[in-house]
């Protein structure tokens, strides 16, 4: 068997050496000629994958180690007895961890409380779900927009569209990117929709850089109708709008997603699913010796330090976003190279919070959110 494998999917190399040829390339340079005689290919983002790449090939088995999957022509493989398959919820948890660091982060600098604020949460999907949680564990408000689930599951716990609006102050996306249909969200948030958000709200966006035109959110923050927003997809990427960049109070290279964990998450995925297609032995294989963080132990002298303090000191150790930030804002012709190069972070589970002499209340919240403490 003959294997393309995107060289940038970590953890990958080695694990299916022992019953395949793999060849490993950067995503865009994976072509059609070289796909002439090739079995499967395990990709990213980054790879197109349509009739112009796929026509003539060989290809039965396409493994994308990412939740999304508009890269790749479902209906083109269906078609043509390819199998595909994404990586649904393996980095939400690493997602879950950007909002939350996003949250802290900017309700500290524009001194606010997130137990007196409303989050809307667009999508409710793996993604979604996690940070209605954490938002909920940190005290905030959360109102939960989901057309598809709503249509499913009643409109019970779900909210319009135009109630997220108006009364949330952060509005955070986490929808796939569809181009048509009842449930289209190319374009989501146009002028109207950003338009009709309250005045002095956030917007996050962390789904796909389409779901948000860029022209109208300029606009808009221009216009001081948001107050700021933290964008980790742009359209055009890898070329993400200066404009838009200089406006966004937060930018990061569509990395919220790329936490160690999530990432073995995904590379672990699409080789079950690979081993399954061809039955091979490795059905529960998952990375081995994952590297720890540098400073796995959490210490924060709580001497006249609130709770909400120490929560934000916790999460920001784990992830300090505006480390991203500073990175893309320095050189975002590197866009690319921020993410291929992305260095270790480990989610909320690998660190453990020592606290001197913690309330049950504090305690119950970093244990919630996925800490462990001490102390």
């Amino acid at each position: 068997m003959k294997i393309v494998a995107d060289d940038k999917i970590p953890f990958l190399k080695g694990a299916l050496e022992p019953y395949a040829e793999v060849i490993y390339l950067p995503g865009k340079e994976i072509t059609r000629d070289i796909l002439k005689d090739v079995d499967a290919m395990l990709i990213r983002t980054r790879t197109i994958c349509d009739e112009k790449l796929l026509y003539g090939t060989n290809v039965r088995f396409i493994g994308t180690a990412t939740i999304g999957y508009d890269h790749i022509d479902t209906r083109y493989c269906d078609d043509h007895n390819i199998r595909w398959t994404n990586s649904p919820g393996c980095n939400s948890s690493s997602v879950m961890q950007y909002i939350g660091a996003a949250l802290v982060q900017v309700a500290n600098d524009f001194s606010f409380s997130l137990r007196e604020k409303t989050i809307g949460i667009i999508g409710v999907g793996n993604v979604g779900s996690k940070v209605a949680a954490m938002a909920e564990t940190i005290g905030m408000k959360v109102l939960l927009n989901d057309p598809p689930r709503a249509r499913t599951e009643g409109e019970r716990k779900f909210v319009t569209l135009d109630r997220i609006l108006s009364e949330s102050d952060i509005v955070t996306i986490h929808v796939p990117l569809t181009m048509t249909g009842e449930d289209k969200t190319y374009h989501l948030f146009d002028m109207d929709t950003l338009g009709r958000m309250k005045k002095g709200s956030w917007l996050f966006n962390s789904s796909r850089g389409e779901v948000v035109e860029t022209a109208a959110l300029i606009s808009t923050l221009e216009s001081s109708i948001q107050q700021g927003a933290v964008i980790d997809v742009w359209e055009n990427e890898p070329d993400p709008d200066p404009i838009l960049m200089s406006q966004v109070y937060i930018a990061t290279p569509h990395i919220a997603g790329y936490s160690t964990d999530g990432k073995a998450n995904g590379t672990a995925m699409v080789v079950n699913f690979l081993s399954e297609f061809y039955d091979l032995p490795l059905k529960n294989w998952y990375p081995a010796n994952i590297p720890l963080p540098l400073f796995p132990e959490i210490t924060i002298e709580e001497e006249d330090i609130f709770d909400d303090d120490i929560i934000r000191e916790a999460i920001i150790h784990s992830y300090n976003i505006m480390d991203d930030d500073r990175k893309l804002r320095d050189l975002p012709s590197a866009f690319e190279k921020l993410r291929g190069d992305y260095p270790l972070r480990r989610e909320f589970p690998s660190y453990s919070v020592r606290l001197s002499d913690p309330s049950e209340a504090v305690k119950n919240i970093l244990i919630k959110l996925g800490f462990s403490t001490a102390g």
